[in-house]
């Protein structure tokens, strides 16, 4: 069961790793790289700027896809990439940072082949959009992206929805247009409105526990709909926005082209929902058992004291998430009505045989509040994960035929 809770801080921490303040960009074009003083150079007019998608792969770190900037000038001899989705294990205080979620991730460029030769290997298909900007505009995104490529600029503070590898090249592209005297991009409207957790979804069909463990770690603010700007903090889903985007009633994408393609890449297909029938298997086991009204045993005592120790463990990092990082988006967590970080106290209580008239009282509490919250499941502001519903299930029986004195 401890695996659980290993699970739900790895894939919390790991895909939202690092945020910063919410107040991000969500409707207009926000400068997030820093121009140059003196006047575009460099570039000739027949540069290019490419928007490159790299499709989701198996790993957990790859689910989502990624994105970065192409400029190729055969003219200069250049073809480089720019990408804003690294970050050094070289920071001081590492672990705290990562924790926290004030890790510093930071702009690199490679030469385009490099690149190229690396998502082969891994077998992720690229897509690329050439877009269609005028030469002045071309150069001052590039002499920006140099400019933040420099080793005092380059660091940035991460955050998955917010400022990330794909938000940041929306930002950068548009802002370059602005400043180069041209109207600003155009998105889409969005026709069907969609939470972040409804974006995410998609996405996370192929692994079953890491949906279940984000789910259950992204707090209130993942059900809050996306504006069209919003959608881009996914890099396909930016592809697609890019697609129908305009500069001054001109399409912004020139061509679209698969630079190579892997035979099953893509979205990936849905996996059976096991963490689902394991906790239903899980509920009917408990459920059962305390119909029979057997006797109380050592092993019983101890069954309990693991669900909520459990549970309890679940809300402590519910809470912390929450209150002691700045990762926004974990906060409030309604999963909190049910998974109590108190539960662990009490679980040390039951499994030394030490459940008084307050620990009675308490579990009266548990047997009510949790039972409260699973008939409003559906209607909570909330949407909480379907495969933990079984669980606080069985919390609420336990906790009533522990209060009753009847185990």
């Amino acid at each position: 069961m401890m695996r659980v809770l290993l699970l739900l801080l790895t894939v919390a921490l790991g895909l939202l790793a690092s945020a910063q303040d919410p107040t991000a960009p969500t409707t207009g074009p926000v400068d997030t790289l820093q121009p140059f003083t003196e006047p575009p150079v460099g570039l000739s007019d027949s540069a290019r700027v490419s928007l490159l998608t790299m499709l989701p792969g198996d790993e957990v770190y790859s689910l989502f896809g990624h994105s970065a900037i192409r400029i190729r000038d055969d003219a200069a001899g250049m073809d480089r990439t720019y990408n804003f989705g690294t970050f050094s294990f070289d920071q001081p205080f590492f672990v705290v940072r990562f924790l926290r979620g004030s890790l510093d991730y930071m702009l690199d460029t490679a030469p385009f082949e490099l690149e190229l030769d690396k998502y082969a290997y891994l077998q992720r298909p690229i897509i690329e959009q050439t877009l269609d900007l005028d030469p002045e505009t071309v150069r001052t995104f590039y002499d920006r992206l140099e400019r933040n490529a420099l080793p005092e600029n380059r660091a940035y503070r991460y955050d998955f929805f917010w400022d990330n590898c794909s938000t940041r090249l929306l930002d950068g592209i548009d802002s370059a247009l602005v400043a180069s005297g041209r109207p600003g991009l155009a998105l889409p409207p969005v026709e069907a409105p969609r939470t972040y957790r409804q974006l995410l979804a998609p996405y996370l069909v192929g692994q079953r526990a890491v949906e279940t463990g984000l789910n259950l770690a992204l707090g209130a603010p993942g059900d809050r709909d996306a504006t069209a700007r919003e959608e881009g903090f996914l890099p396909i889903e930016l592809a697609d926005q890019l697609d129908r985007a305009t500069v001054g009633g001109r399409p912004l994408v020139a061509s679209r082209d698969t630079l190579f393609w892997i035979e099953g890449a893509g979205m990936p297909a849905p996996a059976p929902r096991w963490p689902l029938w394991a906790t239903i298997a899980l509920a009917v086991v408990g459920i059962g058992l305390t119909a029979l009204r057997r006797p109380l045993t050592r092993l019983g005592r101890l069954a309990d004291a693991a669900l909520f120790g459990v549970v309890g463990g679940m809300g402590v990092i519910l809470f912390l998430l929450w209150v002691a990082t700045t990762h926004d988006v974990m906060g409030p967590n309604w999963n909190l009505i049910w998974a109590w970080p108190t539960h662990l106290a009490l679980a040390v209580a039951i499994g030394r045989d030490r459940v008084g008239p307050r620990w009675r009282a308490y579990l009266w509490a548990t047997a009510g509040i949790t039972g409260l919250a699973v008939l409003a499941w559906a209607v909570l502001p909330q949407r909480l994960p379907l495969e933990v519903l079984p669980v606080a299930v069985l919390l609420a029986v336990r906790a009533a035929a522990r209060a009753r004195g009847n185990p």
